[in-house]
């Protein structure tokens, strides 16, 4: 796939005094479906914080050409980068429809935007079809099941353009079934999109992460495929020292939920 990838250089965030992001390097080339793991406070959502404009940051981001630090929140979503949180941010009393037509926008004023219209417009219809949405385009987006709103979310990014989608914990909460489906959604996704997610659920990040950075006390522990990093001394000592008996493997561990 061509296109921006996403490098971050000494990516540095403090918090009176606290160093919650301390030396973070990443190379997150285009069309990848990274996966941000490690335990609680380990950096990884301050980390994409600092990303989006959300929090202020030392050191360097940059998205293709563009540096991203000192960039308002809306300048830097411009430039093609989305994310989602970990509570599914949707409109439940309009449709799905009516949702992904907002976040496309169009150039339509407020009043002519909540019409039905006729012609759907074609980035509406294969948001559909990506999120598998489509039987389910007139229904209010407030009766949807819980992993059908994050459906609906990431949705929403893409009929914005966007081109790298940034996803926290997008399966927590979510059914075997519903995270075996949203795992398949993001490996359609990321066909022609950069994806990076903030895990806790090292099952779906076994079966779906194309590659893995784990985070530990604000700085790059490991970084590599799944079985890379599962193999890693640094990484099985991080997780066997904070887990209790009967002692599980790397592999089969869920991290706590972070704060």
């Amino acid at each position: 796939m061509s296109g921006e990838g996403l490098t971050v250089r000494d990516l540095r965030v403090t918090f009176d005094g606290f160093k919650a992001v301390d030396g973070v390097d990443l190379d997150i080339r285009p069309g990848d479906l990274r996966f941000l793991i490690g335990p609680n406070g380990a950096g990884k959502t301050t980390l994409v914080d600092a990303v989006t404009g959300l929090v202020k940051a030392a050191g360097s981001v940059r998205f293709g050409d563009e540096e991203l630090l000192g960039r308002p929140v809306h300048r830097i979503a411009r430039l093609g980068i989305g994310r989602t949180f970990q509570t599914a941010t949707v409109f439940e009393e309009l449709t799905v429809l009516q949702n992904l037509d907002i976040a496309a926008g169009a150039g339509r004023g407020p009043l002519t935007m909540l019409r039905r219209r006729k012609n759907v417009p074609e980035a509406v219809t294969k948001a559909l079809e990506t999120t598998g949405l489509t039987d389910l385009r007139d229904r209010p987006a407030g009766v949807l099941a819980h992993g059908q709103k994050q459906w609906l979310e990431i949705g929403m990014l893409l009929v914005q353009d966007v081109k790298l989608l940034l996803l926290d914990e997008p399966v927590a909460g979510m059914s075997h079934d519903e995270r075996e489906a949203t795992g398949a959604l993001l490996q359609r996704v990321s066909e022609d999109h950069t994806v990076v997610v903030i895990e806790h659920d090292m099952d779906f990040m076994r079966s779906f992460a194309r590659s893995v950075s784990v985070l530990h006390a604000g700085q790059v522990l490991s970084e590599g495929t799944v079985a890379e990093v599962q193999a890693d001394t640094k990484v099985q000592e991080v997780y066997l020292g904070r887990a209790s008996e009967p002692e599980p493997t790397v592999a089969s561990l869920t991290v706590p939920e972070e704060a």
